[in-house]
């Protein structure tokens, strides 16, 4: 598991369906030893912070092994490095085999896995294409947001080790699932909502759906 590359990029104001928009989902490739600090990665920042940002989004990863599942899905898309608005592509991680609460040591930086993402109108605009948010939510391809738990510095081509497994071994995919209201054991939600790292704002969501699919 390593770093494949590490992903930074500012608010910008852009032009989109006859509106200024600004966003930070634009991200570009960095080299060299990056900050990783409690609330983002250095040269990095999130635009509108009542979505986006704080200690439990201030990280956001993306599997690299997705991006061909993509080029497949999109051939006539250029997909670069980032394109999801990752800070960090990565190798060897997925959904399904990351848990919350799980923590990774990556350099000196500790992280550790606390949600996926819900993505918001801004992939559209990424993309330039209505379509992106049901592809990109019935894909399960979601990628995962961590926080800071010791800050420090990472780079492109850094090991990633897994020093810690949270015990509930609920993972990003179980996650997905609930919110999908896909099939699913039947204590997985309780399982999911005893777990220490998942935020509140999920527990909400998610006891609702599971109200709303009775």
């Amino acid at each position: 598991m390593q770093v494949v590359s590490v992903n930074v990029g500012m608010p910008r104001e852009v032009e989109w369906k006859g509106m200024r928009v600004a966003t930070s989902i634009f991200k570009s490739p960095v080299e060299g030893a990056i900050a990783v600090r409690s609330l983002n990665l250095a040269g990095d920042r999130q635009a509108d912070l009542t979505v986006h940002g704080g200690p439990e989004k201030a990280v956001y990863a993306y599997s690299v092994e997705h991006y061909a599942d993509w080029r497949a899905e999109l051939p006539d898309v250029d997909l670069p490095m980032g394109m999801f608005g990752e800070n960090l592509t990565i190798e060897g991680l997925s959904e399904d085999t990351l848990h919350i609460g799980d923590q990774l040591r990556i350099g000196s930086v500790l992280l550790m896995a606390v949600q996926p993402r819900v993505p918001c109108y801004k992939l559209q605009l990424r993309f330039d294409r209505d379509d992106i948010l049901k592809r990109f939510l019935l894909s399960g391809r979601s990628g995962f947001y961590f926080s800071v738990v010791e800050e420090g510095e990472l780079r492109v081509g850094e090991s990633i080790e897994v020093v810690r497994r949270d015990p509930g071994a609920i993972s990003i995919g179980d996650i997905n699932r609930l919110f999908l209201g896909r099939a699913s054991p039947p204590d997985l939600l309780e399982r999911a909502l005893n777990v220490a790292a998942l935020p509140a704002s999920w527990h909400a969501t998610l006891v609702e759906r599971s109200q709303r699919g009775r």
